[in-house]
């Protein structure tokens, strides 16, 4: 394990930057949620998340327990500022202080804003579509909510540390680091922008790692804005760390540098709950889950149906939902398979929302029809480039 000889300071106040904090779409939203209730019993109300305001013209983030009263003093000032920000509770356990923010204003002015990240550091952004566009402007923009916060409550007397997690929030390291420079950044890597792309494709990895040039693999994959970022931020945050050995050996490869700490990730026993909590709640979502297979079949199903569920990140290859679609259709097969199944893949897709009729059925639950070659609950766009349907996870299914 990587742990460098360094003195430890625990900072007065921290702040962890994420993507997916308190928009659940994918791992990391885990990862941070589940340590929340250890730091704010550590540090508590100077423990300050940031989370990207992606649901800011609905009311539809039962994640999110906004407080006008929290820091008003500040937020009023900082709306003058131009800043655009809801600030709440996490509603998690430990009920950490959140800050959801509104990074759009910033549209009108990217060219600007990666214009100068290139004439200061060098950061290529020429290529990044949306998918870099939106992260790396939420992480500008999480960087100027703690400059302010910073000018308004704080002072070089008070230790301050900002944790920014993968190259999605990488700009805000850049822009503390210009700006605040007095507060200390760490970036987190959970997996290189090259490692993932390069596994995702079906290419071995740490089998031919060495094999691998990082300007190459980015340009072949178009990846060249994301990996400058990751590169970039890497190379001057204050400290760097990642959750695993293996993970560290691709950065040492691809960016060119180790991690300071490898940082194994955990969770408290309270991200379970308890003995009668968690079968409650196992009923309640089997419940559900019979109701909406009844309902997109038409028919009524065995009590003794099993479910079996395939959540995460949309990674068709990273996070095995080939091979478990080629599970499900090898389980279809046995001849002693004398219990019914249904299985899930619930991953966020390219759709449109709900089928229509299928809420209707569950409005009327008129089971009097069975249907056959049914078996989305959400209308796609482009169907025909969907990863999965293309699996014939159809016929897996059937």
């Amino acid at each position: 394990m990587i742990m460098k000889e360094k003195a430890v300071n625990v900072p007065d106040y921290l702040f962890e930057t994420s993507w997916e904090d308190c928009n659940k779409v994918g791992g990391i939203h885990t990862v941070v949620a589940t340590k929340a209730l250890t730091l704010t019993n550590e540090f508590k109300d100077n423990y300050i998340l940031i989370g990207p305001d992606v649901l800011k013209d609905t009311n539809q983030n039962n994640e999110f327990l906004e407080d006008k009263f929290l820091y008003k003093s500040w937020r009023e000032k900082a709306e003058k500022e131009g800043l655009r920000l809801k600030i709440g509770r996490w509603n998690i356990h430990g009920k950490p202080i959140l800050i959801l923010v509104d990074f759009t204003p910033y549209f009108s002015e990217k060219d600007a804003i990666f214009a100068h990240f290139w004439e200061q550091y060098k950061l290529d952004s020429l290529t990044g579509g949306w998918d870099y566009v939106e992260p790396a402007l939420f992480g500008y923009a999480a960087g100027k909510i703690i400059e302010s916060f910073y000018l308004f409550y704080l002072s070089h007397l008070d230790r301050i540390v900002a944790q920014f997690h993968e190259w999605l929030t990488g700009t805000g390291v850049l822009y503390l680091k210009e700006h605040v420079p007095q507060v200390g950044t760490m970036f987190t890597t959970h997996a290189t922008v090259l490692g993932r792309n390069i596994a995702a494709n079906g290419l071995p990895l740490y089998k031919n790692l060495e094999n691998y040039n990082a300007e190459a693999i980015a340009k072949q994959f178009g990846l060249i804005a994301k990996f400058s970022l990751e590169r970039i931020v890497a190379e001057v945050s204050d400290t760097f760390t990642t959750a695993s050995e293996i993970t560290n050996n691709e950065c040492r490869h691809f960016l060119g540098k180790e991690v300071d700490f490898l940082t194994p990730i955990g969770f408290e026993d309270a991200f379970v709950p308890v003995k009668e909590e968690y079968f409650e709640k196992r009923a309640i979502a089997r419940k559900k889950l019979v109701e909406v297979t009844e309902c997109l079949l038409g028919q009524k199903i065995s009590p003794d149906t099993i479910f079996l569920l395939n959540s995460g990140r949309y990674e068709f290859r990273n996070i095995g939902i080939d091979l478990f679609i080629d599970a499900i259709g090898k389980l279809n097969m046995q001849p002693r398979l004398n219990q019914n199944v249904v299985a899930y893949i619930t991953v966020p897709a390219y759709q449109l929302g709900p089928r229509k009729e299928l809420l209707e059925r569950m409005t009327d639950r008129n089971l009097d029809h069975p249907r056959t070659e049914i078996y989305l609950t959400h209308n796609l766009n482009e169907p025909e480039n969907d990863l999965i349907l293309n699996r014939k996870a159809k016929q897996a299914f059937q």
